[in-house]
């Protein structure tokens, strides 16, 4: 598909393009959401790309029960999918002329520099101004990773970590995302050692739930563009390794009553059972999500959240009232076997209706597997230019 975002005039100049990388669980999307609330503030038309390896995405459903627009792009990350994603900017600016996109790549991935960003520069130079890349670190897992906390009872594997670590060598720039769950000395050491790490990278820390200390960041990818640096090697062996020893499930499920009944009280009990079923056969969780969005066309939409295994489900958007039928949407993301995810998810939810015989639920569609080899559309170390 050609692409014919938005050809820049005297009056309209390019479009920016921001992309916001990090690990599963950092709070990329909540920062993507603050940030396009800001820039939206601020007169600017705003475009979302949403990314994952499976399809019917609780990230998706969330950007847009905000009203953004949001494109979708399912069945493998942005470094694979390069057209797809060009394809989603072309459909977001015949519906909306975004001034600026904001795209959120699979929190398992890596190389996008070489892979998306550079490519993006030197093929669609004329269409857009790419923005320096962002990675967004949760700060317990990033001071565990980093050897400034000790490890939890379970821990990601060597080749998870690899992932891990990739990300934050090729950034611009690292968000330490939830700073408040550190104190200020806690804080500082770890942005001592993300710099001194990573010295490639500024470091930038505030919490996308409350917006402290958001602005500056907001403000500095709008203003500057992202500078030409030689691309990191990548062991696309270990790369590949990792992601396959990541399990993935996405599932969505209608759920009604003859009775209303509590929203909330629904998502936190699965939440809470999936995880003790996980935790029982010694998985490491990165991510579950759940939205719960009612089907009588209130604008309302439940979401809640478990980044880590010796964490709580954290019920981050309530519904304010009971409903009598809803859709609810799963995304897990575990160091497990995709079967292990499979059954725990379809334990929990039997082992819930059987205690509330009142309700009904009907699988529509579930999917669970592990990730395959990274195979990028483009690579700038075989353009003959590694700095694009």
């Amino acid at each position: 598909m050609s692409i014919q975002p938005r050809l820049p005039t005297a009056t309209m100049p390019r479009a920016r393009y921001i992309m916001i990388g990090g690990f599963l669980g950092a709070g990329k999307t909540t920062c993507v959401a603050r940030m396009a609330e800001y820039f939206s503030a601020k007169g600017l038309r705003v475009g979302l790309i949403t990314n994952d390896q499976g399809s019917a995405l609780v990230d998706t459903t969330l950007l847009r029960s905000r009203g953004f627009a949001t494109e979708e792009i399912s069945g493998g990350c942005f470094c694979c999918r390069f057209n797809s994603l060009m394809e989603a900017a072309a459909r977001l600016s015949t519906s909306n002329q975004p001034d600026l996109f904001i795209a959120e790549p699979v929190g398992s991935c890596t190389d996008l520099l070489a892979t998306v960003s550079y490519p993006l520069r030197r093929i669609y130079g004329d269409n857009f101004l790419v923005a320096p890349l962002s990675v967004v670190v949760d700060p317990i897992r990033a001071a565990r990773v980093l050897g400034l906390r000790p490890q939890a009872d379970t821990r990601f594997s060597d080749k998870v970590i690899y992932i891990y670590r990739k990300q934050l060598e090729e950034a611009d720039l690292i968000f330490v995302n939830k700073s408040d769950l550190l104190s200020e000395s806690e804080l500082g050491f770890l942005k001592e050692k993300l710099s001194s790490s990573f010295p490639q990278a500024e470091i930038r820390a505030g919490c996308a739930r409350s917006g402290l200390h958001m602005t500056p960041w907001f403000d500095q990818l709008i203003a500057e563009d992202q500078r030409s640096r030689k691309v990191m090697d990548v062991d696309y062996a270990t790369y590949a390794a990792g992601e396959a020893l990541l399990g993935w499930l996405n599932c969505s499920v209608k759920i009604s009553s003859p009775k209303v009944f509590d929203a909330n009280l629904v998502m936190t009990s699965l939440a809470n059972s999936i995880q003790v079923l996980l935790l029982a056969k010694g998985a490491e969780i990165a991510h579950l999500k759940m939205t719960l969005s009612p089907e009588d066309g209130l604008p309302e939409l439940g979401v809640i959240n478990l980044v880590r295994n010796d964490l709580v489900p954290e019920l981050s958007q309530e519904l304010s009232e009971p409903i009598d039928r809803a859709e609810l949407i799963l995304n897990l993301r575990a160091e497990a076997s995709p079967e292990t995810l499979h059954n725990a998810v379809n334990l929990a939810l039997s082992e819930f209706l059987d205690k509330n015989l009142n309700l009904l639920a009907r699988l529509e569609h579930i999917e669970h597997f592990r990730p395959g080899k990274p195979m990028p559309t483009h690579d700038e170390r075989l353009t003959g230019d590694p700095k694009a």
